[in-house]
């Protein structure tokens, strides 16, 4: 089948991914005025109000561009560190104002916030690539059900240390006329123990996905390459912060900490390890 590439459709993505940078800076401020408010008023104000619906058309349009590069490029666009963190970068936001519906996480609005912001920033100034034609190895199915999972679990590890950087401030006692504004510690510690558990079993489906992708494209299982060991020692560090928790009862700040290893390794394992490490997997298309 031949595959039209559209880089002018590419750079009009560009712009509305541009475009979401200028409105996530926008919700970025409304939120932090939010929190200098906070020491005195702990109720929602305009800030507040009106950085939510900033982030949600910021979401909506990141959402447009993301869509244009997969038109562009004639396939889903996460072939690339480009693609993979414009895409990550959606899935957390998209993941956040969800549970905003469901639970009351607007306090670490500026971290998920500034988190997407500077991954954005990233994506367009270092990682952009042109569009290409994928690899052969990578034309599958699995490509769709082994990074979009591994895209969800980012997204909820990512909520997650915003919850445990929070707890450590809290726990510190640095700023303490805000930080007393915050849900109590042991609620910011259950809080970040859900996200994480529900980042764990997709990280976990992306683990044995890619296995059956790998056996299907390399015909093996199992190669040893930089990117499976990596994911393999994500999946443990979260497999012992989990059982640490739920079974040895160690919790606090050891366990804030040891969350926030698992989320250092998730990014070690998207930016050094593309950039840096040569294998099967590596995919920044730089």
């Amino acid at each position: 089948m031949n595959i039209v590439l559209n880089e002018p459709l590419s750079q009009i993505s560009l712009l509305f991914v541009s475009a979401a940078m200028g409105l996530l800076a926008v919700a970025l401020l409304m939120f932090a005025f939010q929190l200098a408010r906070l020491k005195d008023d702990p109720t929602e104000s305009r800030f507040e109000r009106y950085g939510f619906w900033v982030l949600g058309a910021g979401t909506l349009v990141l959402g447009i561009g993301v869509f244009l590069r997969g038109v562009a490029a004639q396939r889903v666009p996460w072939a690339n560190m480009y693609e993979f963190a414009i895409s990550g970068a959606l899935m957390i936001l998209t993941i956040y104002l969800i549970s905003l519906r469901v639970r009351d996480v607007r306090y670490v609005a500026t971290f998920v916030t500034g988190f997407a912001l500077v991954t954005l920033f990233a994506a367009v100034s270092l990682f952009y690539v042109e569009v290409k034609t994928l690899m052969p190895a990578l034309q599958s199915y699995w490509l769709v059900i082994h990074v979009v999972v591994a895209i969800m679990a980012t997204g909820f590890f990512a909520i997650a240390a915003g919850f445990h950087i929070f707890y450590l401030i809290k726990a510190a006692g640095v700023g303490r006329a805000l930080m007393d504004r915050f849900p109590d510690l042991r609620q910011l510690e259950r809080v970040a123990y859900r996200f994480n558990m529900v980042g764990f079993v997709a990280w976990s489906f992306t683990l044995i996905a890619g296995a059956i992708w790998a056996e299907r494209a390399w015909h093996r299982y199992w190669g040893w390459d930089t990117k499976e060991v990596w994911t393999f020692i994500i999946w443990v560090v979260y497999a012992g912060y989990l059982h640490a928790m739920a079974t040895r009862g160690w919790t606090g700040k050891r366990a804030a900490v040891l969350g926030l290893i698992g989320f250092g390794a998730v990014i070690f394992n998207f930016t050094i390890v593309n950039l840096f490490f040569k294998g099967l997997h590596v995919y920044s298309g730089l």
